[in-house]
C-alpha cells in the first residue's frame, strides 16, 4: 500500500509583504529555493522568502484550485488569510 502524498498550497513573502502563492509536494525543497534563489523570477527578484501561511492536503487537484482560488483574490483578502493564521507574518520556516 502507498503512502498518499501531502501537497501544499502555500504564500511565501518578502520583508515588505510583496507575496507570491505557490503549491508544491515538497515544502522543505520549495522555500529551500526561494531563499537561495535557486530559480530566477518573480521572487528572486524581489527577494521573497518568507514563509507566511500554508495548507496542506493529500488531493493534488485540491491543491491546485485552492492554489489558483487565492491567486485571483485581491490583496485584501490574501492578506486576511495570512493574519487569520500569522498574525505577525512571522516566518513559518524558522
Amino acid at each position: 500500500m502507498t503512502q498518499a502524498k501531502t501537497y501544499f498550497v502555500y504564500i511565501v513573502a518578502s520583508h515588505s509583504r510583496r507575496l507570491y502563492t505557490g503549491v508544491t509536494n515538497n515544502l522543505t525543497r520549495r522555500v529551500h529555493e526561494h531563499e537561495t534563489k535557486a530559480a530566477p523570477g518573480f521572487t528572486a527578484r524581489y527577494n521573497i522568502s518568507r514563509l507566511v501561511y500554508l495548507e496542506e492536503t493529500n488531493d493534488p487537484a485540491a491543491a491546485i484550485a485552492r492554489e489558483k482560488q487565492i491567486k485571483s483574490w485581491r490583496r485584501q483578502k490574501k492578506t486576511a488569510l495570512i493574519e487569520s493564521l500569522n498574525p505577525g507574518w512571522t516566518d513559518l520556516n524558522s
